[in-house]
Formats: C-alpha cells, sequence, structure tokens
C-alpha cells in the first residue's frame, strides 16, 4: 500500500528512524512530508535520506501557524495519489532538564499536537499516531505484576510536590484529544506511552546514555544525580520504539483512541548502567559520583507491553546491550 506520511519533528529521535524504516522499503511508493525546527536534533540524523525523492523536508516550526499551513496546503495537493494519508506526532519537548519549566513544554506538547491533529482530520488524514510518553504515570511508574497497565489508575504528583510533572499533564492531555477524535468518528488514532528511548543518533547528551557516555569520553568520569543510588528504568531503541509506531498504524482494529505501552522488559539500575558503559569503553575502575537532586523522580519505571503484543505483531528486537554498542562506536566516532 503506498501512504502519504505527514511527520511532525522528523529529525528527532523518533522521526528520522521513521523515515529511515518507511524508506527501507525500496519498492514503497509511500512519500513523507516531514518537518522539524531542530530545537533538539540536526539535519544530520536524515541526510542521508534527503536524495530519496520519497522524502520532502522542511524547517518548520509545529507552532508556526503560517508555516503549518504550508504543510497542509502541500498535503492536499498530492494526497489524492495515495490510498490513506497517516499523521505520525513525534515532535516535543523532551529533555529532562525542561520537565521542570511549564511554558517551555506546553506550547508544543499539547498546544502544537491539538493543532497538528485538527490539520490532519482537516486534511482527510485516515490515521493520527500520537507519541506520548511513560511519564504520564509519574508516581506510580511499577508494579510487582509484569509492570503498569494502560488501564491502571495513575498517581501524580502535582505542584505541591513539583513542577516536573507538568510536562506529564500535558501529555496526559494528549491522549484525551486523541481519544476523542476517534470516538467522535473524526479519524483513527492511538497514543503510545514510551519508556526511555535512546539512539545512536543523539547528539546531544542531555539524556542519561549519551550523557554517561560524553562523560566518561570527555573527563573520565561521570556525575550522576542522588536519585541515581536507587533509581531502575528500562531503556527502549528507537528502532523499537519506531516498529512499534508502524505496527499501529498498519494495524486498524488498534488504532481505537486507546493508549499502548511500548517499552522492554530489561530493567537495569542507573548505577549498573554507568558501569556497563564503562566496561564497554575499556574504564576497568570508573569514577561515579553524585550531585544534585530531582524532586518527583520514581524509583522504577516499568511497563507492560502485554497489549500491544496481543493487537499487533510487535515485540522489541534491540536489547540493551547491542543498542550500548551501537551508541558507544557512534558517539566516539565524532
Amino acid at each position: 500500500m503506498n501512504k502519504l506520511y505527514v511527520i511532525s519533528g522528523v529529525t528527532g529521535m523518533t522521526g528520522n528512524e521513521l523515515v529511515h524504516q518507511i524508506l527501507e522499503k525500496k519498492a514503497d511508493e509511500s512519500h513523507i512530508i516531514g518537518f522539524d525546527n531542530f530545537y533538539a536534533s540536526s539535519l544530520e540524523t536524515i541526510e542521508n535520506c534527503l536524495s530519496d525523492k520519497r522524502l520532502e523536508f522542511y524547517e518548520y516550526d509545529i507552532n508556526n501557524a503560517e508555516q503549518m499551513s504550508r504543510i497542509e496546503d502541500r498535503v492536499n495537493e498530492i494526497k489524492e495519489g495515495f490510498e490513506e494519508t497517516v499523521y505520525i506526532n513525534c515532535a516535543a519537548v523532551v529533555h529532562t532538564e525542561h520537565f521542570y519549566h511549564v511554558h517551555e513544554t506546553f506550547e508544543t506538547n499539547v498546544l502544537g499536537m491539538k493543532s497538528f491533529l485538527e490539520q490532519a482530520i482537516r486534511a482527510g488524514a485516515k490515521k493520527y499516531i500520537n507519541c506520548s510518553t511513560s511519564e504520564v504515570y509519574s508516581m506510580n511508574s511499577w508494579n510487582e505484576n509484569g509492570g503498569v497497565k494502560e488501564s491502571d489508575y495513575i498517581t501524580l504528583a502535582d505542584a505541591e510536590h513539583s513542577q516536573r510533572t507538568s510536562y506529564a499533564v500535558g501529555k496526559l492531555l494528549t491522549e484525551f484529544f486523541m481519544k476523542d477524535a476517534v470516538e467522535s468518528g473524526q479519524i483513527l488514532g492511538c497514543s503510545i506511552r514510551f519508556a526511555n528511548v535512546y539512539s545512536k543518533n543523539e547528539r546531544y547528551p542531555k539524556h542519561i546514555i549519551p550523557f554517561i557516555i560524553n562523560s566518561f569520553r570527555e573527563d573520565g568520569r561521570v556525575v550522576l544525580l542522588e536519585n541515581s543510588r536507587k533509581n531502575k528504568r528500562t531503556f527502549l531503541h528507537n528502532y523499537d520504539s519506531c516498529s512499534a509506531v508502524l505496527a499501529l498504524a498498519g494495524t486498524e482494529s488498534a488504532l481505537d483512541g486507546s493508549i499502548y505501552n511500548v517499552a522492554t522488559d530489561e530493567e537495569i539500575s542507573i548505577i549498573d548502567l554507568a558501569k556497563l558503559c564503562a566496561e564497554k569503553m575499556g574504564i576497568r575502575e570508573p569514577v561515579i559520583t553524585f550531585s544534585g537532586y530531582r524532586e518527583s523522580d520514581p524509583e522504577r519505571r516499568l511497563l507492560s507491553t502485554e497489549k500491544i503484543r496481543e493487537r499487533t505483531n510487535w515485540k522489541p528486537v534491540m536489547d540493551l546491550d547491542r543498542g550500548l554498542d551501537e551508541c558507544i562506536e557512534s558517539y566516539l566516532a565524532d
């Protein structure tokens, strides 16, 4: 099937890998209209794809109404040549440092998503995939029964505890927009709550894996937050996060407006993660110190992926060992 994909945040961790997975099917006549403002990425991530005529890239901002109007005009211009149009919203202010800054996340994560969804509906798109976040689980992000499920009730830290939850609440609101659009018959779609996503193409060492690798590379030591003495996480390679997006987009029965966890079962402590990176980098006795504290940071984040596995053929294929090897090789080559 030849599809028209319209992807926001197309050079970011999720967006750029989507481009690669879509275009790797050489016989596929699908087409991508993608845009990004390079807030947390660069054109380098899709540079090898720019010569492919199936990709149109625009340096546009999801919050710029005039630029988004041009995207909509372009979609309307060419959509009749495709069997269906699929919008995928990857645009987000995602670095942890911004979680505590209400205004920096609201415009893109909430208003941007809403306007992009409304554009998809006006353009007659058949499907919309909303990339949400496991941050939504806030203080109830794990249990002993195989991880939290999408249907579990959420315990949120509020403004009395931390501004961090503003990011989670914003993403949570987009899930309601998605559900409403589907239930009112305007479009098919779903929301995805990703675990901690990482990528060999991430060039800004603000997430924990690139931060650890770059710290060891530059200083031979790493300074972790005090939270890291206890914290554990699961890490999701962006190959797997994107294969989940495409699996859902290709499974019409799954696009009922509901939510899907996308994660792995490989839980690791942050300290052990740092030690593993050091070992892979040939550092025998890594220096790990602790400074600073992050409010309302859950000790664990363990998600059940039973729902997406039952409704699609998706499962993760990239284990952490292989993923870290990729990241280290890529970062050290710079």
